[in-house]
């Protein structure tokens, strides 16, 4: 995916999970914060940043916060919603033969991000952006999340009901060599996901080709349950 009207700037602080300080053309600018995640590796004082401008002229905050790059030069993308897009663009290579993809459905009381058929399966997905690297693997989730290892049990449930169930990591950086749950800062997400694949639900994880102005899938990475 592409985005338009991308500045840079640098980072400054972050009051809160929503809102950013970032220094734009020697002006201080309060942006909104396109993910909720700690991102405390990430967002370090003076940090070169990516910003979009926002396209309602009205809002109080006029620009996004979108990327980072990291003191190895690698760019971060951290929009929460652009994992979803490029899981979109890349449903075509995860699922070959897909040839209904209805995004944001609804299985009983769940909704899941994509429900896809083919000419075998009925298949529903969930999608997951990664932003965390340690030591050359990705990790997710960065904070805990309820609603991850809720989203894990429903893929079980309609896995058991006959439907094809998967989730599936963006890991919106290159640099990881494989991808594991994050015990250590959340052990019942771990613990879902592994409950999760022992139940036939499928996980997968592709990182990502990113720059100032886009974010797109490329390759598989190992997904690891550490013991």
């Amino acid at each position: 995916m592409k985005y338009e009207n991308v500045v840079s700037g640098k980072f400054i602080s972050r009051p809160n999970r929503f809102i950013a300080h970032i220094e734009i053309d020697g002006k201080e600018e309060i942006c909104h914060v396109m993910n909720t995640g700690r991102m405390k590796e990430l967002l370090l004082p003076g940090a070169e940043v990516f910003l979009c401008r926002a396209k309602n002229p009205e809002r109080k905050t006029k620009f996004d916060l979108i990327g980072v790059r990291r003191n190895d030069g690698e760019i971060i993308n951290i929009d929460s919603i652009a994992p979803n897009k490029v899981a979109g663009e890349y449903i075509e290579t995860l699922f070959p033969g897909a040839k209904l993809v209805k995004p944001e459905t609804f299985f009983e009381k769940s909704r899941f991000d994509f429900y896809i058929e083919d000419n075998f399966d009925k298949i529903f997905l969930e999608v997951k952006g990664v932003t965390l690297n340690i030591d050359g693997q990705a990790r997710f989730p960065d904070a805990p999340t309820e609603r991850g290892a809720k989203h894990l049990h429903e893929l079980i449930e309609a896995k058991r009901k006959g439907f094809r169930a998967c989730v599936l990591f963006v890991i919106a950086m290159k640099g990881c060599n494989s991808f594991a749950p994050n015990g250590a800062t959340d052990p019942k997400f771990a613990k879902a996901l592994l409950e999760a694949a022992e139940n036939g639900v499928e996980v997968f994880a592709v990182d990502c080709r990113t720059t100032a102005d886009g974010i797109f899938a490329d390759k598989r990475i190992p997904v690891c349950f550490p013991e």
